[in-house]
């Protein structure tokens, strides 16, 4: 970024994602939802995107739906490709996935919960992929808010706990 340059402030809703340059910063903030962000360190490129499960359940339209990891990647990849880049050639940081109640006794032979979930399809498909994770906040109770600053490749993450029962 150039000194004197102000930066785009990006606001990322559940199931947007965004990828650019190094003069913005995007923020989100997150429950059970994940975010990953990437940024290419010699390019000064990146992105994010915020999820909010990881997969559908019912899918009828072929278009990719943000709303879903592996079509989060999906479309993130889309941009890494358009800028002549590859995956592993980014820093992957992982947030989220947190728990919004407080616990409750869980029926044996139930699914994971979303929050759980969500995390396994983050680590999955980096994994898959073939990105590089350097970082991650990743679970426990409460939501995050997410700034990340492409110029730096810099993430601030602020946890807020769940209160505790009265």
């Amino acid at each position: 970024m150039k000194p004197g340059m102000l930066l785009a402030d990006v606001f990322l809703h559940p199931g947007e994602l965004w990828f650019g340059g190094d003069n913005a910063r995007v923020r989100t903030i997150l429950g059970s939802c994940v975010a990953i962000t990437l940024w290419h360190p010699r390019r000064r490129i990146g992105g994010m995107c915020h999820y909010m499960l990881p997969e559908s359940t019912n899918r009828k339209a072929c278009a990719s739906d943000g709303r879903y990891a592996a079509d989060a990647i999906e479309l993130l990849c889309g941009k890494i490709a358009h800028h002549r880049t590859f995956p592993g050639e980014y820093e992957a940081k992982l947030f989220g996935g947190g728990h919004m109640f407080l616990p409750l006794k869980r029926e044996a032979g139930k699914f994971p919960p979303v929050p759980d979930r969500n995390v396994a399809a983050a680590r999955e498909l980096m994994a898959r992929h073939g990105f590089r994770i350097v970082a991650e906040h990743l679970g426990g109770h409460g939501h995050r808010s997410i700034i990340f600053e492409v110029c730096s490749g810099d993430v601030w993450v602020r946890q807020t706990p769940l209160p505790e029962e009265p």
